[in-house]
């Protein structure tokens, strides 16, 4: 098999809508916003699918896939033409489509939640959840830096107007937002989701989280998240709030050995 690249949208949507709770991530990245940050690879029979994200610092990769099989046939065609180093979303064990070439350093198993009950954030009071813009960006990062160091946050996303966050004494403790946000293709992926640890316990991601997803209901038909699969807490702040398990993956960070670490490996 040969790794056909695509730059059709149509072509790729009809590929990710075979599932779109699977491929809500990539069904976002479609979209203009992001779009001249993608790189895209598929199977002969348009089947299969693999996205690049350039727009993050290692870029990002996702082959997420219900054939296993087909996917890691791709995988291997598409290897010569990855970056040095990236991180990546990866279905099952296809992670060993790798190990030859690249250092692997799994960063968990993962979660793929959908919004499935609406009427669950409909019962939460959410009054005090207030938009947060541009204009709240240090503030947004003072958060993060204490509360979530290491999380992937692209500020241009307050653009959306979809992050919202609760206050106390006038101090931002808590935060929900997105990854992933299309009206033209009906997704949003929610990301960025964090309280200040001091005032944890209190519900405020709930609040933050069910303000988010009202207002989300109003622009797209399909919303989902990743999250650890041993963050019990948030797991379970999650189905509170409408979420079911859809999936399941794996996140790793991939570095491209050096050529005496492949010599070494052989001998």
């Amino acid at each position: 098999m040969r790794a056909i690249s695509l730059r059709d949208k149509h072509l790729i949507e009809s590929a990710l809508r075979r599932n779109t709770q699977l491929h809500l991530y990539e069904l976002g990245d479609l979209d203009d916003f992001f779009w001249d940050h993608t790189t895209w690879y598929a199977d002969d029979s348009l089947r299969e699918i693999v996205l690049i994200y350039n727009g993050a610092n290692p870029p990002v990769l996702l082959a997420l896939t219900d054939d296993p099989a087909q996917m890691r046939t791709l995988l291997h065609a598409t290897r010569p033409l990855l970056p040095k180093n990236f991180y990546a979303h990866l279905s099952d064990e296809l992670v060993d489509v790798f190990a030859d070439d690249y250092e692997i350093e799994h960063h968990g198993l993962h979660l793929k939640m959908s919004f499935t009950a609406p009427h669950k954030v409909n019962a939460v009071n959410t009054h005090e959840a207030f938009n947060l813009t541009s204009n709240n960006l240090d503030e947004i990062k003072a958060l993060y830096e204490v509360s979530y160091p290491g999380n992937w946050f692209d500020a241009r996303m307050l653009e959306t107007g979809m992050f919202f966050g609760v206050g106390r004494e006038k101090k931002l403790v808590s935060i929900g937002g997105v990854h992933v946000y299309s009206p033209h293709y009906r997704v949003a992926a929610l990301g960025n989701i964090t309280t200040h640890p001091d005032h944890r316990g209190q519900g405020l991601a709930m609040i933050s989280t069910a303000k988010l997803c009202q207002e989300l209901r109003q622009h797209v038909d399909h919303i989902g998240l990743n999250v650890l699969a041993n963050n019990v807490s948030a797991v379970a702040c999650y189905k509170k709030l409408g979420f079911e398990e859809v999936a399941r993956y794996g996140e790793y960070m991939l570095v491209k050995k050096t050529s005496e670490v492949l010599k070494t490996s052989e001998v």
